[in-house]
């Protein structure tokens, strides 16, 4: 065989080697009913790319390990997926504690991490892809329409970590800045599920409605207890419904009144989310409820999909960050299109008001179509000029905006 044809038959082979995606969720441990969705979404997405012919003509093959809602086994699965598995790309994590616990070693190694979460907002890292809604996008809208529709006095139950005290922090100043009042703020450490001084506390204040950032199975128990105690509160959220469905898993009328911002749930009604529902169920049959968090993770997949090929099969990060600097990366999602912002890497929704009925019924009293993150460009982080692998916060912005 001459030199030229043996560098063909290389490149043939090596063109048929499989991409091969990192999956790093909770398939068990306190967030697992929020996150096994997560791992449905990109198998059910990776399924249908390979029967479709792949990637740029290679196949998509998935490194998957559960991390047992465990911040420590993050650390250890993402060097293993980045050290020994050669991933191209990681898709990793539900809560924040666990994408901080992360994300430096994804910088040290270079790798893509996407996180296809809701969450507080302000990271700006290069090495990082967000497919989940910010506070821009959920509390902008949300607490606006809480103040007007019930009134201006607000408690906040949050859980005690980096997710609920920012989101928190952003709740604060949205409440502020619309003329009303804060009449309690608590936080719950992870783990706890009795609720009793919490919610005498809330009776006390009499708040005209309660922000709940609660997290996980133990803090859940809120929920049913509240009702007992016959708070007979409005809620407001972004966290809940959209990530652990507590209105299809606690009895009528626990949820009653209960109001999320959300960028998908399974009860959307156009045809692309009802086409989406349909094949989940029939991979799924036994899914319980597909998720936000599902509908993130499945459409990251897509996302990465159209990166690699308009970067002519390349699976470099630099190569593909070239991709997201056009300022075109986008998808028409079960939520509608979707695109990636340049500056953050994170990415614009549609976002549904989700009013939880006495029945648990769900129904949609607005809907905000293309919200942007528009939230770390105006603050100065610009991942087309400079990575400062930060993550802000409205009382932690960059130097040049302090």
């Amino acid at each position: 065989m001459t030199a030229l044809g043996l560098i063909l038959l290389c490149s043939a082979a090596n063109a048929q080697d499989p991409i091969k995606l990192g999956v790093l969720e909770d398939q068990s441990g306190d967030f697992a009913a929020a996150t096994i969705g997560k791992v449905h979404g990109i198998q059910l997405a990776t399924e249908e790319i390979n029967a479709a012919g792949g990637i740029a003509g290679r196949p998509l093959e998935l490194v998957i390990y559960d991390t047992q809602s465990d911040n420590t086994r993050y650390q250890e699965f993402m060097r293993r997926v980045l050290q020994r598995d050669k991933v191209d790309a990681v898709f990793a994590g539900f809560s924040s504690a666990s994408r901080e616990a992360y994300r430096p070693i994804v910088n040290q190694f270079d790798g893509l991490a996407f996180y296809n979460n809701q969450y507080e907002g302000g990271v700006c890292d290069a090495n990082m892809i967000v497919t989940g809604a910010v506070p821009e996008q959920q509390f902008s809208t949300l607490l606006p329409y809480m103040m007007e529709t019930y009134g201006k006095k607000v408690y906040t139950i949050a859980a005690d970590y980096n997710f609920g005290q920012i989101s928190a922090e952003w709740v604060r100043n949205l409440v502020k800045d619309g003329g009303g009042e804060m009449v309690g703020e608590e936080f719950i450490p992870l783990g706890v599920s009795q609720f009793s001084q919490t919610i005498q506390n809330i009776q006390a204040a009499k708040p005209d409605f309660v922000v709940t950032l609660l997290v996980g199975t133990a803090q859940a128990s809120y929920y049913e207890q509240a009702a007992a105690a016959n708070v007979n509160l409005p809620m407001a959220s972004s966290v809940n419904v959209g990530q652990g469905y507590e209105h299809k898993r606690f009895k009528p009328p626990s949820l009653a009144n209960m109001y999320a911002t959300v960028n998908w749930v399974e009860e959307v009604d156009n045809p692309q989310s009802k086409a989406f529902v349909e094949r989940w169920h029939k991979k799924f049959p036994d899914e319980p409820y597909i998720n936000q968090e599902a509908e993130n993770s499945y459409l990251a997949v897509y996302l990465y999909k159209q990166m690699v090929e308009r970067a002519n099969g390349s699976t470099d990060k630099e190569e593909l960050r070239k991709v997201i600097a056009q300022g075109d990366v986008c998808y028409d999602a079960p939520e509608g299109k979707v695109c990636l912002d340049p500056k953050s890497q994170h990415m614009s929704h549609s976002i549904y008001l989700a009013k939880v009925n006495e029945d648990h019924s769900i129904s949609f009293p607005k809907v905000w179509n293309d919200i942007k993150p528009y939230w770390l460009g105006e603050v100065g982080c610009d991942l087309t000029k400079n990575d400062p692998s930060e993550q802000y916060t409205p009382s932690n912005l960059p130097k040049a905006a302090n």
